[in-house]
């Protein structure tokens, strides 16, 4: 247990002075393995996690599931959707805002990255709504928090971590993340309507389209839509498993890019760079956790915390709003992959303990990642769109995601009252 704490308190102090995270979790866990079994184990344990990690067919869903959220935004379809959204509630005080959220959550369903989304749409949907007069703290603040829906509706690279450290089944999490997605949606666009109904002149209306601009819109919108109904249902049917889903994927959007004249040969070798230095950094990273988590689980640690949950009669209400005000805080000082790491391989078998369902959870924390995208002062989202469109203050997009950060708060408050809202789809798989 004094190990445990220690190797603890040694990977916090790394990532402090800014070692990587994959070093960060992965030394602590090899100077415990050390010091409790010594050189012989230690060695056959790093060697054994490095090799069945990047050699398990499960992990093969990342590099493809990133390589299809690649050429998906090479294709250039983030314009297409929000025209198409915009075509339907422009016209709507606040409507540009509210087209923002709803192409956000359509290119999510074939990007499966926050980070993505956001940039994609901060290219299309920002020009339009200053043209329209929007205020800076709506639009970018629209932007930033409805590009977090990436990470909750499927695929999300996300769920594949949580459900490969947790041996969760990465299909029914998919599925399991699209009705909280769709709520996060809703509840976004509720967001507009409050910040517009409170100030008029923050989202004014577009022009309204005719029905004919708006059905154009939508078979442009075809293709990709397509592509997601055949990926998600077909897993969802049993008709292929995640990773055969996420092969089916890459081929669907890389004819979809190739159709577009959006590919050349530079951006193709480009593409397939970028998709392999991703899933290289994330293998390392999660190499790191769980050799971290193996030797915290030898120490003991997480068998004594979950005693000390049960021995303090806190209930099992009282355990997940501690885990939720846990992560809330540390959404506040850690990037969201990181947070995950270091803290599923100590959060989860107390979760499991009390009886919760793994499925669940895994939304819920989700769900919390996405506000840790867009809380101060470590929000990646607002980072990001402060980098994209440097001339806006950053206290301006904070001031801009506060109504989204409620609408998300009110989420997590629904999605633990109504569990359902979770499992209803994984439970007909």
């Amino acid at each position: 247990m004094t190990a445990a704490v220690i190797a603890l308190v040694a990977m916090l102090a790394l990532i402090v002075v800014e070692v990587p995270i994959a070093v960060a979790m992965a030394l602590p866990g090899i100077a415990g393995f050390l010091w409790m079994l010594g050189w012989d184990p230690t060695a056959y344990m790093v060697a054994e996690t490095t090799f069945s990690t990047v050699n398990s067919y499960a992990l093969s869903v990342i590099p493809l599931f990133i390589l299809m959220g690649n050429l998906i935004n090479e294709a250039d379809v983030s314009r297409e959707l929000y025209d198409a959204a915009y075509r339907f509630v422009g016209h709507l005080k606040g409507g540009l805002a509210i087209a923002t959220v709803i192409a956000c959550a359509a290119f999510a369903a074939v990007c499966g990255s926050s980070l993505a989304t956001a940039a994609a749409m901060s290219k299309v949907a920002y020009p339009s709504m200053k043209r329209y007069g929007y205020a800076d703290n709506l639009a970018a603040g629209s932007i930033a928090s409805a590009g977090t829906l990436g990470i909750m509706i499927p695929p999300s690279v996300a769920f594949m971590v949580y459900g490969i450290m947790t041996q969760t089944d990465i299909g029914k999490l998919f599925m399991a993340g699209v009705l909280p997605g769709l709520l996060g949606a809703l509840l976004y666009i509720g967001a507009v309507i409050v910040v517009v109904w409170l100030r008029p002149q923050d989202g004014p209306a577009g022009e309204r389209s005719s029905w004919g601009q708006r059905f154009a819109a939508l078979r442009g919108t075809a293709t990709v839509l397509g592509l997601f109904l055949v990926v998600i249902g077909g897993m969802y049917g049993g008709v292929f498993t995640p990773t055969e889903g996420a092969g089916i994927g890459a081929v669907g959007a890389f004819l979809i890019a190739l159709a577009r004249r959006k590919l050349s040969w530079r951006r193709l070798f480009a593409i397939l760079v970028d998709t392999a230095a991703t899933t290289t950094m994330l293998f390392f990273v999660l190499v790191g956790a769980l050799i971290f988590s193996k030797f915290i689980t030898i120490a003991g640690f997480t068998q004594a915390l979950t005693g000390w949950f049960a021995a303090a009669e806190i209930g099992p209400l009282g355990l997940i709003l501690i885990i939720c005000a846990l992560y809330l805080v540390l959404g506040c000082f850690l990037e969201s992959m990181s947070m995950v790491l270091l803290t599923l391989p100590i959060v989860f078998p107390v979760v499991t303990a009390a009886g919760f369902d793994p499925i669940w959870f895994g939304v819920i924390m989700v769900t919390l990642i996405e506000v840790a995208l867009i809380t101060p002062p470590v929000g990646m989202n607002v980072y990001m769109m402060q980098t994209l469109l440097p001339h806006i203050p950053m206290k301006t997009i904070f001031a801009g995601v506060g109504a989204f950060v409620a609408a998300d708060v009110i989420r997590i408050v629904l999605l633990i009252a109504f569990p359902a809202i979770s499992t209803f789809l994984p439970s007909l798989m």
